[in-house]
């Protein structure tokens, strides 16, 4: 009897754990609230309904804090602003549970979207890229990859040169399966800056195993998102390229000679700050290198800038010539 009982009471918790996350995907945080109540009266020891009151609650009581901000815009981006507070809660788990972070997602970026929308009625601010930029992300948020990316394609008209903008574009275009636009617009937005890109706002597969697999080879902080393109390189993951303008080009090489005399001051100055250079610098000789075979350049020049990627890193001069 006490096994049936068993079996009885984790069927009803596990009924009653998606009853809350399909209400709080619905945006119904209070309800979720109480039926994840219940199923803890149930088994007040099941870690997935302890864990999801936990995260639930975070967000319930952060969110109080938006009847500081008078303006919509501030509402809504002071709750996409709580994520980074929000998943340094969620690494003291030691395990995590993706059907409740899938639903506290929907919860979190429908309750901004909402925000967001109010400003986009009228058509006043339409063309506002910012507010563009926040609504795409929110509609991917909350699953709805049609409309996220009318909205992020109109915000990356007018923020071009804007990795976060375009990380997010490359995302969208990922989960909907156009992985050649999607490795393309990656390999320019982590061009562009890595340090603006949040990975861990990133959603699809394409971006997450490579994420995964640069940070299992010891890099992370700050380091972990200006390696990804180096990485993305080698692994054949940033395989889409496109020419570079004469302009482009232009920029390309002397943000290349600003690199390398900063990568010689810090050798002898501040060691560290090479961290960050060096495979920002790989990356740029990456580009140009592309750039020369694009256009059948001597192959002297190619074997010029390969000996400059030698000279600085053996392991990946090593790897691009396979």
């Amino acid at each position: 009897m006490e096994t049936e009982i068993s079996v009885e009471g984790t069927l009803e918790v596990s009924g009653l754990l998606q009853k809350a996350y399909d209400k709080l995907a619905a945006s119904d945080a209070e309800a979720a609230q109480r039926v994840l109540e219940e199923a803890l009266g149930v088994d007040f020891d099941h870690p997935e309904v302890k864990y999801g009151l936990k995260c639930l609650n975070w967000w319930l009581e952060h969110i109080k804090r938006i009847g500081d901000f008078n303006d919509a815009y501030d509402r809504g981006g002071f709750i996409l602003s709580q994520w980074k507070s929000y998943y340094g809660f969620l690494d003291r788990f030691e395990e995590q549970y993706e059907n409740c972070q899938y639903a506290i997602r929907r919860f979190v970026f429908s309750t901004a979207l909402h925000f967001f929308q109010d400003l986009l009625g009228d058509g006043v601010n339409e063309h506002d890229p910012d507010l563009l930029l926040q609504v795409g992300r929110c509609y991917k948020g909350t699953g709805n990859y049609e409309e996220a990316l009318k909205y992020l394609e109109q915000a990356a008209r007018f923020k071009r040169e804007d990795g976060e903008t375009i990380a997010e574009l490359a995302d969208v275009n990922a989960l909907m399966a156009e992985h050649r636009a999607a490795k393309a617009l990656f390999r320019e937005a982590f061009f562009l800056d890595p340090q603006k890109i949040d990975l861990r706002s990133m959603e699809s597969e394409l971006i997450i195993r490579l994420r995964d697999k640069v940070r299992e080879m010891g890099y992370a902080g700050p380091e972990l998102p200006e390696w990804i393109p180096v990485y993305g390189c080698l692994f054949g993951v940033f395989s889409v390229k496109r020419e570079l303008k004469p302009v482009e080009l232009g920029r390309l090489k002397q943000s290349i000679f600003s690199l390398e005399n900063e990568l010689k001051s810090s050798a002898a100055d501040r060691p560290d700050s090479g961290l960050l250079l060096k495979p920002r610098l790989i990356n740029r000789y990456f580009w140009l290198i592309d750039h020369f075979e694009n256009n059948r350049e001597a192959p002297g020049i190619i074997e010029e800038t390969m000996l400059k990627i030698k000279i600085i890193d053996r392991s990946i001069y090593d790897w691009y010539i396979r």
